[in-house]
């Protein structure tokens, strides 16, 4: 099924930029949403195939920001919204032992007014443009398995994400909308740069059997078949994709 209208939230780089490039791919329109990266976000768009492709912006941590948002991707998607895809996320260093109690505060509300109400708010918003057979897919990640210790607010905000997904997973299948997740370990991004680079680098690829980290383009792969009609089934999924680096 092709010609569908998708929002991926932070597609401007890393997993995002990879999503929103398989889904055009296959004959999707996109809207493309970012915060501040005007520049990354257009040239993406420039360089995708098809057309009808959009540019969106909006700091998820404001909710009228992330209502215009969404109601200006359904008007340039042609009117409506078909797959969300919840992506964009931040992920903030800040270990308890070593975090003032001002630090630790700005930590957890910087990171769950993005990762996880920003994410809601934007569901909440889409859902207004979509219809029976439409598909929510959330970005989560391993740490909301295994834990993180540096990061404990990011952690928290993902298993949160998952809770999320899983209830409307069952509160919108009587309209025919699905919901999936999937949680990916380290992959090669931006976001992960420093942390690849040596000595550490070698160590986390060693977490995986495959002694490699995920490329962005295997997790988009897995959001493109759990937004597809064949994955209704799949409703309710959470989908490790750490590379055997994490069994449960």
């Amino acid at each position: 099924m092709s010609g569908r209208r998708v929002l991926v939230t932070g597609a401007s780089r890393g997993i995002g930029r990879a999503v929103a490039a398989a889904f055009a791919e296959q004959g999707d329109r996109v809207a493309i949403h970012h915060r501040d990266s005007a520049r990354q976000a257009e040239s993406l768009i420039d360089g995708l195939p098809g057309h009808g492709h959009a540019v969106v912006r909006a700091d998820l941590a404001d909710p009228e920001d992330v209502r215009s948002m969404v109601d200006t991707a359904a008007r340039e998607l042609g009117g409506g919204i078909d797959v969300l895809v919840n992506n964009a996320g931040v992920f903030l260093h800040g270990p308890i032992a070593e975090s003032s109690y001002e630090e630790w505060q700005d930590t957890w509300r910087r990171t769950l007014d993005t990762n996880l109400v920003g994410a809601a708010n934007v569901t909440w918003c889409a859902l207004r443009h979509m219809t029976a057979g439409g598909r929510i897919v959330n970005v989560s990640s391993r740490g909301a398995f295994r834990g993180e210790p540096d990061s404990p607010a990011y952690g928290a905000s993902k298993a949160a994400l998952n809770a999320l997904g899983q209830s409307l997973a069952i509160a919108l299948a009587p309209r025919g909308i699905a919901v999936a997740s999937v949680a990916p370990g380290f992959v090669e991004t931006d976001m992960t740069n420093e942390h690849l680079k040596a000595p550490r680098g070698d160590a986390i690829r060693a977490q995986s059997p495959f002694g490699r980290v995920a490329r962005p383009e295997e997790i988009a792969a897995a959001v493109v078949y759990l937004a597809s009609p064949a994955a209704e089934w799949a409703s309710g999924t959470v989908l490790d994709l750490n590379g055997a680096s994490y069994l449960r």
